[in-house]
């Protein structure tokens, strides 16, 4: 799950065989046929969300471990679906999942909303670490194969700036994002991350971890300098 940051570290296609929710009958029904396999019910609920905005047209990204996963990472997901949207999308994205039978609903939080699909949380992120999700940054997304079904997913790079950038003196837990680190190490524009995140010291702990574990290399006196001189 893609993590927001300070006040709320808990949070954060047409699909074969199955069916969208028209009533709640028949969302009860999908989720009881669902795989008792919670990984693979997460997947079936991404692919599913996926696919209704695919359809529609609409810009998004898939976010979150999930999209880990599209990138090769061990299928270990988390306890939702994160997708990327933009601010201007949130009501017509909402209309859209509607329209399709999905719940959607606004929490507390504002930069995001939450929806249900086939049993499994959906959240449609539209501020990813205090950053509004922006029109570039869904261009920089890869269309992948999310089992079976293709999609846009964000680009490593972004997703582990987006992790890193939420790191807090509150939330700063690098046990869970190690193994995204080590398993994307080689798709990564590093330099890019380590731009993005500044001078924040939570990051920049986590960047001397990954060196030490010799996950990156280290930075030399010279690249130090020179990313100093740009800020």
């Amino acid at each position: 799950m893609t993590q927001h940051a300070d006040d709320d570290v808990a949070r954060h296609g047409g699909v074969a065989g199955l069916r969208l929710a028209t009533g709640e009958a028949a969302g009860e029904a999908l989720a009881q046929s669902l795989p008792v396999d919670r990984n693979q019910a997460i997947l079936e609920a991404a692919k599913q969300v996926g696919a209704i905005l695919k359809r529609e047209g609409h810009a998004f990204a898939l976010a979150g471990s999930v999209a880990v996963y599209a990138h090769g990472g061990a299928q270990n997901l988390q306890h939702d679906v994160d997708f990327a949207i933009r601010p201007e999308d949130a009501e017509s994205v909402a209309e859209t999942l509607r329209a399709a039978g999905l719940p959607v609903r606004t929490p507390p939080e504002d930069w995001l909303l939450k929806a249900d699909c086939l049993g499994q949380q959906v959240d449609l992120i539209f501020e990813l670490a205090h950053q509004p999700v922006t029109t570039e940054l869904l261009e920089r997304a890869d269309e992948l194969s999310v089992d079976s079904v293709f999609m846009p997913v964000l680009s490593p790079t972004d997703l582990l700036h987006s992790l890193l950038s939420a790191f807090s003196e509150h939330h700063c837990d690098f046990g869970a994002v190690l193994p995204i680190a080590r398993t994307l190490r080689e798709k990564v524009d590093w330099d890019a991350v380590r731009r993005g995140c500044g001078d924040a010291p939570m990051p920049d702990a986590f960047f001397y971890f990954l060196e030490r574990l010799e996950v990156i290399e280290p930075r030399t006196a010279r690249q130090q300098q020179t990313e100093e001189g740009r800020t």
